[in-house]
């Protein structure tokens, strides 16, 4: 190994952003793509009121979440039959491949802290366009 392919520490400031295939604006973070980690990605994610995600899974992989502030409305299951609501301070997990769907359903934007087990920042994501309509046909228009 050379001394310019040695592992280092590096360090992120999370003042760009990109668009994730759920439809929500990510700030980068940690990844593959940013500093090449082989195992974990983390970044950071603010939903505005009243934004929601894609429906969709990771593949074969584990996700956590910590809210810094605000409410998440978190529908999940084959059907996204199950809801749970996290509030600032709470931990949340995701096992791989099961479907959910995040909504801030409040009138205050909601911040996280999100770390997934695939170094790559959108590669596991899998959208699910038929509980997208399912969602839509369960739940009142916000507009």
């Amino acid at each position: 190994m050379t001394a310019s392919s040695k592992p280092t520490c590096r360090l992120i400031r999370p003042d760009s952003a990109y668009q994730g295939k759920q439809g929500l604006s990510y700030f980068a973070g940690i990844a593959a793509e940013t500093v090449g980690s082989t195992g974990i990605c983390m970044h950071l994610l603010t939903m505005p009121p009243g934004a929601r995600a894609k429906a969709h899974l990771h593949a074969s992989h584990e996700t956590a979440i910590y809210v810094l502030s605000g409410e998440v409305h978190t529908w999940y299951g084959d059907r996204l039959e199950h809801v749970l609501v996290a509030r600032a301070g709470d931990l949340f997990y995701i096992p791989p491949g099961l479907p959910h769907l995040p909504a801030n359903l409040s009138g205050e934007a909601a911040s996280a802290v999100i770390a997934r087990t695939d170094p790559n920042e959108q590669e596991s994501v899998v959208l699910l366009p038929e509980l997208d309509d399912l969602f839509a046909s369960r739940t009142p228009d916000r507009s």
